[in-house]
């Protein structure tokens, strides 16, 4: 079991006379392997706060509206990673006609992950591996050799596309990146979000941080795109198609934004064990099943 002690706190001006009003997705998600003990949430201002969780993805939302000036939002958790571990020598990708019809929409393309235009670039540079979890891991590797990592090149409208011409990026980058190619091969795939723990200090402060999820056999396994973290320690707060889906706040009305402070440690005790680099592939779903009037895909795939 891995234990994650995390903090973010976001700060906030508020110039709009009337307020204005904020999404986020901030606490930690709720998932088979991904348990919460101990979590907090302290606003600044005396505001209602509306919070929901979707159960599709575990994903948990809060809502609020704040009036004219300074807005700080403090989150604090305690959260036990569970890992389900697979040998990635027996994950294989699932044909179109046994794909869980949850997970469809994870193959179309999306606003950041237009994958419909990279169809004739995916299938020649991946298209003779034999699918599955290697050729998923040869494009995460074929993106991290071919895009670099640096700080503030790209903006909330770079896309995939952008990415594959310009080579340069931040975590989104990558992540869209991969996603779109994957995806280009009908294998499903989505972004998830979390904190970089583990990044190397020279990249700058502890951050969000995006990285992948495909789907493998039975359930989601993490790709961390951009390679700059130990994925056994990532704490998931939300999963969609992109990053449009998955921002840790949305903004409706004038604000200044500052930079967020986040802050993830490892608990060790005698329980717990301390995040590394694994040859297991990493999942924190549970399995999903294939639509009704389909065989297992295991015998989908024979």
């Amino acid at each position: 079991m891995i234990c994650i002690e995390l903090r973010t706190e976001l700060s906030y001006q508020v110039r709009a006379w009337n307020g204005a009003d904020f999404i986020f997705n901030v606490h930690a998600a709720r998932t088979a392997h991904q348990r919460v003990t101990r979590e907090s949430l302290v606003i600044s201002q005396d505001v209602d706060a509306e919070t929901t969780t979707d159960d599709a993805t575990g994903n948990v939302m809060t809502r609020l509206h704040a009036a004219q000036g300074a807005l700080q939002v403090s989150y604090s958790a305690t959260i036990e990673l569970r890992h389900h571990l697979t040998a990635p020598e027996v994950l294989y990708e699932v044909p179109i006609r046994s794909i869980p019809l949850e997970v469809m929409p994870y193959v179309f393309p999306s606003r950041y992950c237009q994958s419909d235009r990279l169809l004739n670039f995916a299938f020649r540079e991946f298209g003779q591996i034999p699918g599955g979890y290697y050729r998923v891991l040869a494009i995460q590797q074929w993106v991290q050799r071919h895009v670099a990592f640096t700080s503030n090149t790209t903006n909330s409208n770079t896309s995939a596309i952008d990415t594959l011409v310009e080579r340069v990026g931040v975590c989104r980058d990558f992540a869209h990146l991969m996603i779109a190619l994957c995806r280009a091969l009908s294998i499903p795939a989505r972004m998830a979000t979390g904190t970089d723990y583990g990044a190397d200090p020279s990249l700058g402060a502890p951050d969000f941080h995006a990285y992948v999820e495909v789907f493998l056999g039975d359930r989601w396994y993490i790709f961390d795109a951009s390679g700059t973290g130990i994925p056994m320690g990532f704490v998931r707060l939300g999963t969609g198609r992109d990053a449009a889906d998955v921002a840790f706040a949305t903004i409706f009305g004038g604000v200044i934004s500052y930079a967020p402070a986040v802050s993830t440690h490892a608990v060790e005790s005698a329980q717990t064990e301390t995040p590394r680099h694994c040859r297991e592939a990493l999942s924190t779903t549970d399995a999903c099943h294939a639509p009704a009037g389909h065989k297992l895909w295991q015998q989908a795939t024979n």
